[in-house]
């Protein structure tokens, strides 16, 4: 039987694939612990420096497996203690030093997009589809959906995606900043393709330049709602000041002014 989520770490970069194809990679019980485990590893690693989630099948991710719940939870409350299993990986992604890209081709739809906004830059195919679709099986959003989506595209448009049956298309995801690019294929399986390329080029990017930065610019704008607007400048400052002192930015630094004097 294979893995419900592979984990591979390549050069810094880790992989964290989506394995369920068969039922949209939705959330069952082996993957909710198999995403807590991976993603806690993911971020506990002193040589993973960029964090990519990707899937196998034609859909990135269709949220909760409702057909496995239904036949095997016996309440709402372990509905509940399964959601927070996953949720423990929510956190480990969204609060690390660690950028992290999606490539999320195919269909993305209800706890999904809870999964999708782990990532700080996404990419899906021309052709994908992300939708909320929570309340057509008479549920409410779960895995960070309702406060994640509205920060991502604000409050209004969050209502917008939430109390209607819809589905937005890449067009419409890159419109309103949900997701930062989309790229098409000549057909689905290689828009799949082209998704996972593209997102592993941005991983690279961030790998090649001065990834720790990278990673602390993330890390105090995703923890910017914890503090005040003074509290933030001075954690900024702070991080600022850090960063001046390590090894990469003096080099980088002298770089930059060994340049100038140039011109």
């Amino acid at each position: 039987m294979s893995e419900p989520l592979q984990l591979t770490i390549d050069e810094g970069l880790a992989r964290l694939t989506l394995n369920r194809p068969a039922s949209l990679n939705a959330f069952d019980a082996d993957l909710a612990h198999a995403w807590r485990d991976a993603t806690a590893e993911a971020v506990a690693r002193d040589d993973v420096g960029a964090i990519l989630i990707d899937s196998n099948g034609r859909a990135f991710c269709a949220g909760g497996d409702v057909v496995a719940m239904s036949a095997s939870m016996s309440g709402g409350h372990e509905i509940t203690a399964l959601a927070q299993v996953i949720n423990a990986g929510i956190l480990s992604l969204t609060t690390s030093a660690i950028p992290v890209v999606a490539a999320a081709h195919g269909t993305t739809a209800g706890g999904g997009l809870g999964i999708l906004m782990c990532s700080d830059y996404a990419v899906v195919g021309a052709s994908s589809k992300i939708g909320s679709r929570y309340a057509n099986i008479g549920l409410t959003p779960d895995l960070s959906v309702s406060a994640q989506l509205a920060r991502a595209v604000g409050e209004r448009r969050a209502l917008q995606l939430l109390l209607q049956d819809r589905m937005l298309t890449a067009e419409e995801a890159v419109d309103w900043g949900l997701v930062a690019e989309a790229v098409s294929g000549t057909d689905p399986e290689a828009e799949a393709d082209a998704v996972r390329e593209r997102a592993e080029q941005v991983a690279r990017f961030w790998l090649a330049g001065a990834s720790a930065a990278y990673g602390q610019a993330k890390r105090l704008v995703r923890s910017q709602p914890s503090r005040s607007f003074e509290q933030q400048l001075n954690a900024e400052a702070d991080s600022i000041g850090a960063a001046f002192d390590t090894v990469d930015a003096q080099a980088r630094i002298a770089g930059f002014a060994a340049a100038s004097r140039k011109r």
